[in-house]
C-alpha cells in the first residue's frame, strides 16, 4: 500500500533528541523550542512562539483577540475544526461564508455581507498553502475594525505576493502535525505580527505569569498577569522538527516537484474535463503542501478513492464542512448560500503527498488514476 503520508525524516532527529535527553531539559522554552522560533522569525520576520498544535496557537489568538461570550467570528466552513474550536471555547458565535471553488478558500467578496455588529474576528484559512485574497480581507478587516487570524496551518514556505502566509495579518497560526511538510508530530506556532503584542504573548504561553521576563532577568519573581494555559511544547518535539527546518528548503523544493509532477502527469485527464486542478493565482507561490483533484461528483469520488485502494494507494478526501455538522448548527449558521462549499468538497480527492514519495510511486499512482477514467469512458 502506497500511504497517503509519510511523516518527513531526515536523519539528525535522534542525534537532536538524544541531545534533550542529555541535557535533561525537557519541557518548553529550551534550546530547540528556542532554535525552531529562531528559524521561523527569520524566515518570515515574524515574533514567533512555538505551540503544542496549531490548535493551541489558535486559541492564544482567540484570547488575544480578546474573544469574549456573544462575539462573532467569520470563517470558511471548509476548514477543520480547531479554526472553529478556538473561538467557540471563548464563547463565540460563528458564522461561516461560502468558499471561492477555484482556491478552496473563503470568498472574500461575500464577507462583507456576513459582518454584524458583534463581529470581532475574520479567520482566514490558506487551503493548501495557496493564499485567500489577503489585501481585500484586510481592507475589509480595516473598514470596519476587526481582527485577522490567518490559519496558515498548511503554509509554511508558502507565499502571497513575496510574503510568508501568517504573516499578513495580526497573528498567523502554523501546524506541525506529522501530517505537514515540517512535523513534530504534534506542534504548531503563533505569528505575532504586531510588536505591542509580544509581551502578551509570551504571559498568555506561561500559563498567564510572566515567566519568560524572569527568565530574560527582567523580573526577580514571575507572577501571575493574565489569562493563559499551558502552552508551550516538548522539547523532543521541537528537537525532531528542528533537524527538518534546517533541510526546510530541500524537503519543500521536492514537495512542489511532486505536485508539479502530478499535474504534468494527469493534464490529459484535465483537458478533457474528467479531473481538475487546484486553481493557484500567479502571485501565489505555494509549498506543495497537497495534490488534490476534483471529480464529478461524490458518487465518482467514493468510487475512485476505492478502486485506488484496490490497487494500493490510500487516497482521500477531505474536510466535511462545519456548517453541517452538529457542533456547527449548535454554534454557528451560514451567512448567505452555501453555493460552492458543499459541492466541491464532495468532489475533492487527494492523493499521496509526502517527502519520499518516489518517481515511481507516483507514476503509478498515476496510471491507476488514468485507467479508473479510462475505463469509465
Amino acid at each position: 500500500m502506497i500511504p497517503f503520508n509519510v511523516p518527513p525524516f531526515i536523519g539528525k532527529e535522534r542525534e537532536y533528541i538524544n541531545k534533550v535527553i542529555d541535557n535533561r531539559k525537557l519541557c518548553g522554552g529550551g534550546e530547540f523550542d528556542k532554535a525552531c522560533a529562531a528559524w521561523l522569525s527569520e524566515e518570515t520576520g515574524s515574533s514567533v512562539l512555538m505551540t503544542p498544535s496549531c490548535t493551541h496557537a489558535l486559541e492564544m489568538a482567540a484570547i488575544l483577540c480578546d474573544i469574549k461570550e456573544g462575539d462573532e467570528v467569520i470563517l470558511p466552513s471548509y476548514t477543520f475544526a480547531s479554526t472553529a474550536d478556538a473561538f467557540v471555547i471563548r464563547g463565540a458565535r460563528l458564522v461561516f461564508v461560502d468558499i471561492r471553488p477555484d482556491t478552496m478558500n473563503i470568498n472574500e467578496e461575500l464577507i462583507e455581507d456576513a459582518i454584524t455588529s458583534a463581529t470581532k474576528v475574520i479567520a482566514a484559512v490558506h487551503y493548501g498553502g495557496v493564499g485567500c485574497e489577503m489585501d481585500r480581507i484586510n481592507e475589509i478587516a480595516a473598514k470596519h475594525g476587526l481582527y485577522v487570524v490567518e490559519d496558515a496551518a498548511q503554509c509554511t514556505q508558502a507565499y502571497y505576493k513575496d510574503k510568508p502566509l501568517g504573516t499578513l495579518s495580526r497573528f498567523g497560526c502554523m501546524s506541525f502535525h506529522e501530517t505537514k511538510n515540517f512535523s513534530m508530530g504534534e506542534g504548531g506556532a503563533i505569528f505575532i505580527n504586531r510588536p505591542e503584542d509580544v509581551e502578551r504573548a509570551e504571559i498568555i504561553r506561561e500559563k498567564g505569569t510572566d515567566r519568560s521576563r524572569f527568565f530574560r532577568g527582567q523580573v526577580d519573581k514571575y507572577t501571575w498577569r493574565d489569562m493563559g494555559s499551558s502552552y508551550l511544547p516538548s522539547e523532543f518535539g521541537c528537537a525532531y522538527l528542528y533537524a527538518q527546518l534546517e533541510n526546510a528548503d530541500k524537503i519543500t523544493k521536492a514537495r512542489v516537484s511532486l505536485a508539479d509532477g502530478y499535474r504534468e502527469r494527469l493534464s490529459s485527464l484535465e483537458e478533457k474535463g474528467l479531473i481538475e486542478f487546484q486553481h493557484i493565482p500567479q502571485y501565489c507561490k505555494p509549498n506543495g503542501h497537497l495534490f488534490y483533484i476534483k471529480v464529478h461528483d461524490l458518487e465518482e469520488r467514493t468510487a475512485l478513492i476505492s478502486f485506488l485502494r484496490e490497487n494500493g494507494i490510500n487516497a482521500v478526501f477531505h474536510y466535511v464542512p462545519l456548517h453541517s455538522a452538529p457542533a456547527g448548527l449548535r454554534y454557528g449558521r451560514f451567512s448567505g448560500e452555501d453555493v460552492c462549499t458543499t459541492r466541491e468538497s464532495s468532489r475533492l480527492v487527494r492523493l499521496p503527498m509526502y517527502y519520499g514519495l518516489s518517481e515511481s510511486e507516483q507514476d503509478y499512482i498515476c496510471e491507476c488514476v488514468e485507467r479508473f477514467f479510462g475505463g469509465a469512458e
